[in-house]
């Protein structure tokens, strides 16, 4: 399994255990779902409760949302409340991405300056739909991940947007 990370902040942002797809060489986009938990008491397929347990009538937490945000703890951020301000934040970030890159990988430095302008056209045309996810520390000098809901196969999907120049991959 591969863990994609913040390159600034070490926080973890997901997974390739969900279904991925990469667009246009800089951004992966990750299919998520909505769950419900239970926090207090872990359910085995076949398992059967006694009956003392059953009638006791106990209360439990349900966590209920989107597995991508659960499973990696990440945080909505409010801190973009127009076009405007997303797009000062996204220069700012992404030339910070563009010194890392020069520094560890100076080969994927003309895969970004070619393709992130038009995939953040693209995003941005869509602003009004999105919703905003940094990693666990909340830190916004980090990566911003955006979020859209998607009608696939006639149900809401929600999609995670990610900057692939943004992440690092570690193996497990």
């Amino acid at each position: 399994m591969k863990v994609y990370k913040d390159i600034f902040t070490g926080d973890e942002m997901f997974t390739d255990t969900y279904k991925m797809n990469l667009v246009d060489d800089v951004i992966y986009e990750v299919y998520g779902k909505l769950v419900s938990r239970n926090q207090d008491n872990i359910v085995l397929a076949g398992a059967n409760p006694s009956a003392e347990e059953a009638d006791e009538g106990t209360e439990s937490a349900v966590e209920s949302g989107v597995d991508v945000i659960l499973n990696h703890r990440l945080q909505e951020s409010f801190g973009f409340a127009d076009k405007k301000s997303f797009t000062l934040y996204l220069k700012e970030y992404m030339k910070k991405v563009l010194e890392h890159l020069q520094e560890n990988a100076p080969n994927e430095v003309d895969v970004l300056k070619t393709n992130m302008n038009k995939a953040m056209k693209d995003i941005l045309g869509r602003f009004k739909e999105l919703q905003f996810f940094t990693g666990e520390s909340m830190d916004v000098d980090g990566m911003v991940a955006m979020c859209e809901y998607r009608e696939l196969n006639g149900e809401s999907v929600p999609v995670f947007m990610f900057f692939k120049h943004g992440l690092q991959e570690e193996k497990l």
